[in-house]
């Protein structure tokens, strides 16, 4: 019997996008909007009778969401899907849970699928949690015994006790994917997808998901994890593939593949992050962004020299009186591990303030010789600080590169290791001739 639980041979998937033409933008005839009105019905009514796709708009086009995608997972591999948003990931996954038909193309699966594609996927609100148990897992293809001998570790994990009996529609997004979770991973599936509905729960509860996932993993099955958490990806992941505007060009070691598709980021990501028009700052009824800007002494910049200051500097309006706003800074390194963070919170002056509505500016100095070598990526993010939950995060990282201007005396074999490399004290002195080594 062959070890090969998916295999995916010239998978693609078309879609028919509708536009409305120009024409819309001038004004025109009433035998015009008649004439054309006409076409339209006309198409569509061959659309019906074809069995094809309605598409509304005056003009259709085609969209591969994926082209001729190819690859096979073993029993008891932990594959990872990474990509941009948009690439085909979702749609992949839609397609190995038999919710959407590929144009071109075969899936085969070997064994039981349980999927967690979307927050509450197969609950109905007004059940209560109890309840959405037992249909979910009847959804998912088992018997209510087996359901019923796994239900006190499914509720333990999802840690929902208290809600048990009531109606899901009134679960926050973080209980909805805990239960949710729990449901999928408790019920022995061969195959387990996992879209990125975990970035909904909290830090602890997405650490307790991994370790599920490890255990699932370890006993045989199979999963599919698709996540923008690259950490997460490298610590699960046996394999990982990438898919890039519907292709999956590569596919192999979490490191090897990470690290391309970053370098990729990299290089498409815009380097200028300003915004002089009101309507197009990016942000929310609470924060609205004016600029984020990299400073190597005075001048703005996205390539930096590792004996170099690195000054971050966010400009933004408060929007909301007397805030006390805490501005969260985190670097990431090119492969998407951590590096550090911090929060404006330390600044010695920062327990007074009060905001008021308006513009600021805050400012973060990175001493220079901290560093290594590398592309660091930086996500902000705005808190409440004395409620110690996110206002709002910029969605976009900004990229920046350390490189290496130290004159050396010896030979070196190239970069330190480590995404740090602060100047260090060292100190050789001699201890006298005493007795010589033996």
């Amino acid at each position: 019997m062959s070890d090969t639980v998916i295999r995916v041979e010239n998978l693609s998937k078309k879609y028919l996008v509708g536009h409305q033409s120009a024409e819309r933008e001038r004004y025109t005839a009433l035998r015009d909007v008649i004439g054309r009105e006409a076409r339209n019905f006309l198409r569509k009514a061959v659309d019906v009778v074809r069995g094809r796709e309605i598409v509304q708009g005056d003009q259709v086009e085609e969209f591969w969401a994926l082209k001729d995608v190819n690859f096979e997972v073993k029993r008891g591999e932990v594959l990872g899907i990474i990509g941009r948003n948009g690439a085909g990931k979702s749609t992949l996954l839609k397609i190995l849970s038999k919710i959407t038909e590929p144009t071109a193309g075969r899936v085969t699966l070997y064994g039981r699928v349980a999927t967690l594609l979307e927050v509450g996927t197969g609950f109905h609100p007004e059940l209560t949690g109890r309840e959405n148990i037992y249909l979910n897992g009847a959804v998912l293809g088992m018997k209510r015994a087996d359901i019923k001998k796994r239900f006190d570790k499914i509720v333990a994990f999802a840690e929902v006790e208290k809600f048990l009996d009531t109606p899901v529609k009134r679960f926050s997004s973080g209980m909805y994917v805990r239960l949710a979770f729990a449901v999928a991973a408790h019920l022995d599936p061969e195959i387990l997808i996992v879209d990125e509905v975990l970035a909904v729960g909290d830090a602890e509860f997405q650490k307790k998901c991994i370790g599920k996932l490890s255990e699932v993993a370890t006993s045989g099955r199979t999963v599919l994890f698709v996540s923008h958490n690259m950490t997460a990806v490298r610590t699960l992941c046996s394999q990982v593939a990438m898919i890039d505007r519907g292709r999956m060009p590569v596919m192999g070691e979490p490191s090897v593949i990470i690290g391309r598709y970053s370098e990729s980021y990299a290089k498409s990501t815009p380097r200028e992050h300003a915004w002089d028009c009101p309507d197009q700052r990016p942000g929310n009824d609470r924060i609205r962004l004016r600029r984020i800007e990299l400073q190597n002494e005075s001048s703005s910049a996205d390539e930096f020299a590792m004996s170099d200051d690195i000054t971050i500097e966010v400009e933004y309006y408060n929007l909301v009186e007397s805030t006390r706003l805490a501005v969260n800074f985190a670097l990431y390194s090119v492969d998407g591990s951590e590096v550090l963070e911090d929060w404006s919170i330390h600044e010695e002056t920062w327990a007074k303030k009060l905001m008021p509505c308006g513009m600021f500016s805050t400012k973060c100095r990175i001493p220079a010789n901290l560093l290594n070598v590398g592309t660091y990526s930086l996500r902000v993010i705005f808190f409440d600080a004395e409620a110690v939950r996110p206002l709002y995060e910029y969605d976009q990282r900004i990229i920046f590169s350390v490189y290496d201007n130290e004159e050396r005396d010896v030979l070196w074999h190239g970069k330190y290791i480590g995404h740090v490399h602060p100047k260090l004290y060292w100190l050789t002195q001699s201890l006298g001739e005493g007795e010589r080594a033996r």
